[in-house]
């Protein structure tokens, strides 16, 4: 009833050799400096100085290179970045976790709670 298949599958088709594979741990530097670099943004636009180079600091040790430092301002409300900074550390926090990389961990870890101590402010101040 079928036509048998008579060419082999495109994922036995291509050598191994012929694609470079990453490492796990690799593939974890890559998303733990891209959660970083998000975050270093944020925290340029909040002018949080000192957060500021802390993360830029751990970027440079992931890539091997100083990032490049956010350019222009997005205009949203300090609430709206303070609650994106608060994400991105968290996922910041996992990526590190995963790596095992505990300098990255604590730094996410510390980030997470100054903005969660900052949103609650706002909660407590839009409550009254």
């Amino acid at each position: 009833m079928y036509e048998p298949i008579r060419t082999k599958s495109v994922h036995t088709m291509a050598e191994p050799a012929e694609y470079p594979h990453r490492s796990r741990e690799e593939e974890l530097d890559i998303q733990l400096a891209g959660h970083l670099s998000a975050l270093l943004a944020v925290t340029d636009e909040l002018a949080l100085d000192e957060a500021a180079e802390r993360v830029a600091a751990q970027i440079a040790r992931l890539r091997g290179t100083p990032p490049v430092r956010h350019a222009g301002l997005s205009g949203a409300e300090p609430q709206a970045l303070h609650q994106r900074a608060h994400t991105l550390a968290g996922r910041a926090l996992v990526v590190a976790a995963a790596r095992a990389d505990t300098t990255a961990a604590v730094l996410a870890a510390e980030r997470m709670d100054a903005h969660a101590a900052v949103l609650d402010v706002f909660r407590l101040v839009g409550a009254h």
